[in-house]
């Protein structure tokens, strides 16, 4: 159980980051939103832990559309958070295969995969709502490498959901491995 809690923990701590990193331009999108789902599903084997990533994403997405609207002047529809709820549900299906064969290779891919899934999720969705991108292969292209010339490249936000969900993913088997070592009666056990 106390491996759950420090994992929890983690998850909040996690969140509540996504939230505070609008403030550092540097560090847009360096937020673990699809490490949070993978990490519990690759570890947790009660469904019900599952669900902390879920409202966790929705929480800080109820904030930063706040936020959004009155800094930049848009909000994000409640198609873009359910499609941000969609890549997180496929984050967490990511984790659930890792969890049959848990190491390192495994990890790895599947923050990747995740990290991946969520950019091509929201993105692609972005080309085919905004008017800005023409509805063509190229426009789908813009859309996945440089976005709008107000904001900076979309690369850069992957490059960033990639090195959040990895460094995330990282701590989190670090700190559940630590545990594991310090509690060896619980060691390789992860109860909800």
């Amino acid at each position: 159980m106390k491996t759950n809690l420090l994992a929890l923990a983690l998850i909040l701590v996690a969140a509540l980051w996504r939230v505070a990193n609008v403030f550092e331009p540097s560090l847009f999108n360096v937020a673990p939103v699809t490490a949070l789902a993978f990490c519990g599903a690759a570890y947790f084997r009660d469904w019900r832990w599952w669900l902390v990533p879920f409202f966790a994403l929705t929480a800080s997405d109820l904030w930063l559309n706040h936020y959004h609207a009155i800094e930049f002047g848009y909000t994000w529809s409640g198609g873009e958070m359910l499609l941000r709820l969609a890549c997180v549900a496929g984050a967490l299906g990511l984790g659930r295969l890792v969890a049959r064969r848990r190491n390192l290779s495994t990890l790895v891919a599947g923050a990747l995969g995740s990290s991946l899934l969520f950019y091509l999720g929201t993105n692609s969705v972005a080309w085919f709502a905004d008017p800005f991108y023409a509805g063509n292969a190229a426009g789908w292209w813009q859309a996945m490498t440089v976005g709008h010339p107000e904001f900076p490249p979309t690369l850069w936000f992957f490059r960033n959901t990639l090195v959040g969900d990895l460094l995330f993913t990282g701590l989190f088997v670090a700190i559940h491995q630590f545990n594991t070592v310090r509690l060896p009666a619980t060691a390789g056990i992860v109860r909800g």
